[in-house]
């Protein structure tokens, strides 16, 4: 009987130290998500800012987001009737690297794997 009695309460210390342990961890788990969130929405929010914020080298009215799979392209002196080059930009914020489709953006644009396709829709009556 002492026995049984012994290995009840062995259980039952164990499961309230599981519980507690699992309690801390969630814990920690659900604010780790929460900076990471908030660092996610920070990031997209100072990217789509950041042609009005100073520094930014370009005429904001020449910037045009886009998000992904590059934050912008610039085409630079465009508002002032006179385009001298188109920029793809990348916004990167701490020590962030760039994502594998980004490096293949990046390296397609240096490659010269860039062209320039005009489509016509028409109408259908």
């Amino acid at each position: 009987m002492n026995l049984l009695l012994g290995v009840v309460i062995g259980l039952l210390v164990a499961l309230a130290c599981f519980l507690a342990w699992k309690g801390r961890y969630t814990r920690t788990i659900r604010e780790d998500a929460i900076l990471r969130s908030q660092a996610v929405i920070t990031g997209r929010v100072s990217e789509q800012l950041l042609p009005f914020l100073p520094g930014f080298r370009f005429n904001p009215k020449d910037a045009r987001f886009l998000g992904s799979p590059v934050d912008f392209v610039v085409f630079d002196g465009l508002d002032e009737g006179t385009l001298r080059r188109v920029l793809f930009v990348e916004v990167k914020t701490g020590e962030a690297d760039l994502s594998a489709r980004e490096r293949q953006v990046r390296d397609a644009v240096r490659g010269g794997a860039v062209e320039w396709i005009e489509l016509r829709a028409r109408a259908t009556p």
